[in-house]
């Protein structure tokens, strides 16, 4: 299975706390409004089947729901997982989840969703090739594919690992590994040997004078890409 053990007691430790919007997942709640909206910039939501792969505790899955969509989630965190369901009950918005690896899920699902997201997942297995390869089998032909990730480069070392965990504090020490990070480029060539054709990349900026996130063209740092099935 294409799971990096390490990486998912990180999650499975944070699960109780994943919808704290003041706890270790403050910056995905920050920059959540900001995905939906690129998202849906790029790609009808409303009556459209998504999947969200690396769903976590459900915070895009939620919020695409609320736009319309009929979305799964899929993590291999069922602790985090869990934690989704409960919150969708008490929000009442209506998120399917399930723990499966998302390469088991193209190979019983292949061409089911018009829409499938990859938010902050790639840099956290040991093969994003894979996973890759897998978003682009679910997704029908001519639907869209999102990726979001870091990229690697002496800045976004600086800035998303020294600067986000130690110096800032904005996530936990040890979120990141930087030999993880994967460069546009590397992402690029992953999507067109899967069969998917890149249209767009954003960059996402983080303000430390004024604590606000914001979308860029400057993709040094945190970047997202979309695709369309060919």
């Amino acid at each position: 299975m294409n799971v990096d053990h390490t990486e998912l007691k990180k999650f499975d430790d944070l699960a109780q706390r994943w919808w704290d919007p003041t706890a270790e997942m403050r910056p995905l709640h920050e920059i959540n409004p900001l995905r939906v909206e690129w998202i849906a910039r790029h790609a009808v939501l409303q009556g459209q089947i998504v999947l969200d792969v690396g769903c976590g505790g459900g915070i895009l899955a939620e919020a695409l729901a609320r736009e319309g969509a009929e979305v799964t989630g899929v993590d291999l965190s069922e602790k985090a997982l869990k934690v989704a369901e409960l919150h969708g009950l008490d929000s009442d918005v209506s998120v399917r989840y399930e723990c499966v690896a998302v390469e088991a899920l193209a190979a019983r699902e292949p061409q089911r969703y018009d829409v499938v997201t990859c938010m902050e997942m790639l840099e956290h297995v040991p093969d994003p090739a894979s996973v890759v390869r897998a978003c682009a089998a679910l997704v029908k032909p001519g639907g869209k594919v999102f990726f979001a990730t870091l990229n690697r480069n002496p800045k976004s070392f600086l800035f998303a690992i020294v600067g986000a965990e130690y110096v800032l504090n904005l996530i936990p020490k040890g979120t990141h590994d930087f030999t993880k990070f994967i460069t546009p480029a590397e992402l690029a060539r992953s999507a067109r040997e899967a069969g998917l054709r890149v249209e767009a990349m954003a960059g996402l900026h983080y303000n430390p004078l004024t604590g606000k996130h914001a979308l860029t063209d400057n993709t040094d740092v945190n970047y997202m890409m979309v695709c369309t099935k060919n």
